[in-house]
């Protein structure tokens, strides 16, 4: 599905390639069977809106949105493990999934990183790419509720994966549990969460909580729901 290697790519922290291909996205937009033609429109405007402005901005303007505070993270298992010990199962699982189908992966890459996994599914027949966007579904419907309550244009790209995942979450229901989130990417929020690093690291390790027991502490209060139950499509 070439339509989720274009979201992929919009999804990826932004460089001059998007600037000097954007008229191949716009082709490839009008040409989709798959996509609605809103949709495809839809996609059209944000690829208009980000390459009208100077990529210094936009990558700014990005790493404010997906890298501060984990509430917005692009890593899949950060929604569903945090830290606990399972999502090192997890990461080692996806990727023999990956290495099934030929997918080799950088060692800098993280294997639950979600333009990365849409890669994997585009490379799919559709009926089994719409069953791993299904998989993720929860998350994707938490992250485009964050979003729309951010106000940034970033929630049409989960809006339209999860029309393509053909998913009966339900948005609204998102949207409604989320509306008194406390925000953690403030400054006040970040630095209670270096605060609590510093104490941790300068503590007698004797002494020092499990780092499960450290992050639902440090987090309780800023986020919630932090975690998701995908097996089951809904939260836990």
């Amino acid at each position: 599905m070439k339509e989720l290697v274009i979201v992929s790519r919009l999804l990826e922290y932004p460089d001059a390639a998007l600037w000097q291909h954007q008229q191949e996205v716009y082709d490839a937009l009008a040409e989709s069977d798959v996509l609605s033609k809103e949709d495809a429109q839809s996609l059209c405007v944000f690829v208009r809106d980000q390459t009208q402005k100077d990529v210094l901005d936009v990558q700014s303007a990005y790493s404010e949105l997906f890298d501060r505070g984990r509430a917005t993270s692009l890593l899949l298992f950060e929604h569903v493990h945090g830290e606990s010990r399972d999502r090192g199962q997890a990461m080692v699982d996806l990727m023999a999934q990956y290495a099934e189908h030929g997918l080799e992966l950088d060692s800098r890459e993280l294997p639950d990183h979600l333009p990365l996994y849409l890669e994997y599914l585009a490379q799919l027949p559709r009926e089994e790419a719409q069953g791993g966007l299904q998989d993720i579904a929860p998350i994707l419907a938490l992250l485009s509720a964050r979003l729309q309550q951010r106000e940034s244009q970033y929630a049409v790209l989960f809006d339209v994966l999860l029309k393509l995942a053909s998913t009966d979450v339900d948005s609204e229901k998102m949207a409604e549990k989320i509306a008194d989130e406390a925000r953690d990417d403030t400054p006040q929020a970040l630095d209670a969460v270096w605060e609590e690093e510093q104490v941790k690291f300068f503590a007698d390790p004797g002494c020092a909580e499990s780092d499960i027991a450290a992050h639902q502490r440090r987090f309780a209060g800023a986020v919630a729901p932090q975690y998701l139950n995908i097996s089951t499509g809904g939260e836990r």
